[in-house]
């Protein structure tokens, strides 16, 4: 008779255990978590002028300040006025920084920026209102050597001073920026470093 009951009790155990075994089985499972990288954040446009060798328009990080604009600039120049900026300062996007001389002079024109002198006195007084050279302060890139070129403008070494020069001999001369660009060599970059300090003067001859 106990026996019997063992043989009972067995078999109702066996089908409790076979109940949840089938109804863990088929519980219903989770939707995996998926792990999203975070989203990256877009570079601010910063446009830094004045003091520095490679005036320009600039990409920088997020949480940029002042001494990266200047460091993506090519650094300062002797004659930059530090004592005026922050370098701590954050940027922001859309931000022109503008990296002030010692002796006061001011970046002017519409078509860019350019370096001027410090007073109406260091101007030559003969110069014609219309002379986009600003009798000499410039350099005119349909009229200057290539040694004139590779000296005066950075990022131009002698090899591009000459391919300047041979595309001006062959094609007449510029006007625009986009003209200097379809010199072979010349990259948006140099456009960019170059063109405050450059202007589109009329060809003497030489």
């Amino acid at each position: 008779m106990k026996n019997a009951l063992y043989v009972l009790l067995g078999v109702m155990a066996g089908f409790m255990l076979a109940g949840v075994l089938i109804f863990v089985s088929r519980a219903p499972a989770g939707e995996p978590i998926i792990l999203l990288p975070a989203p990256t954040k877009a570079p601010l446009a910063v446009h830094i002028i004045g003091a520095v060798p490679r005036p320009g328009l600039y990409e920088l990080a997020e949480g940029a300040r002042v001494q990266d604009g200047i460091d993506a600039a090519g650094g300062m120049f002797a004659e930059a006025s530090v004592e005026t900026l922050n370098l701590a300062a954050l940027l922001v996007d859309g931000q022109q920084l503008i990296i002030p001389y010692k002796d006061g002079r001011e970046v002017t024109t519409a078509s860019g920026t350019v370096d001027l002198p410090s007073s109406e006195s260091d101007v030559p007084t003969d110069v014609p209102s219309d002379d986009p050279c600003l009798g000499g302060i410039l350099i005119n890139i349909n009229n200057a050597t290539a040694q004139e070129l590779a000296d005066g403008l950075t990022g131009v070494g002698d090899t591009t001073a000459a391919k300047i020069v041979d595309y001006r001999i062959q094609n007449g001369e510029f006007y625009t920026n986009d003209d200097v660009e379809k010199v072979s060599g010349i990259r948006p970059d140099t456009i960019l470093a170059i063109q405050d300090f450059i202007c589109f003067g009329p060809f003497y001859g030489n």
